[in-house]
């Protein structure tokens, strides 16, 4: 198992325990695992972030902790969330996660979520002019988004 697996698996772990919070050190949470602080802090940047549900607090130095809460939220609110921090333009990586991510929450399933990649690759885009297929990738996006509002 990767150092970054198993950080995101005991973290999670902490959380479920916690009832849905964690308050810890940065350097208590390495020495838990065995790394250094600042793979705890690659894996909260990458794993534990808000499009996911999460809210990091995060105090640095001597007596730095974490504190990481997973807020439930019902899947619309999610979907209008997502929908809302879509801006006027989505790249290509960008699409792909945010599909991967509504994928591991269970809102689409992995067929859904590689024909929304397919519809939002570039060589679905391939005839729109280069300065305008992020413009339109964003608007495929959201539409997709709606598609999966109940």
């Amino acid at each position: 198992m990767l150092i970054s697996d198993a950080v995101a698996q005991l973290i999670e772990q902490l959380l479920e325990a916690g009832g849905g919070t964690l308050e810890i050190g940065r350097n208590e949470l390495a020495s838990r695992v065995g790394c250094v602080p600042s793979q705890i802090n690659y894996v909260i940047t990458s794993r534990f972030t808000p499009e996911k549900g999460y809210v990091i607090e995060s105090r640095r130095g001597g007596g730095g902790y974490l504190r990481i809460t997973k807020k439930s939220v019902t899947d619309d609110v999610y979907l209008m969330h997502m929908f809302a921090s879509v801006g006027e333009t989505l790249d290509e990586g960008s699409a792909r996660a945010l599909c991967a991510t509504l994928e591991e929450r269970g809102l689409m399933s992995e067929g859904v979520r590689r024909a929304a990649e397919a519809a939002l690759s570039g060589a679905a885009l391939v005839h729109i002019p280069p300065e305008y297929k992020n413009a339109v990738r964003a608007d495929i996006f959201r539409q997709i988004l709606l598609s999966l509002m109940k």
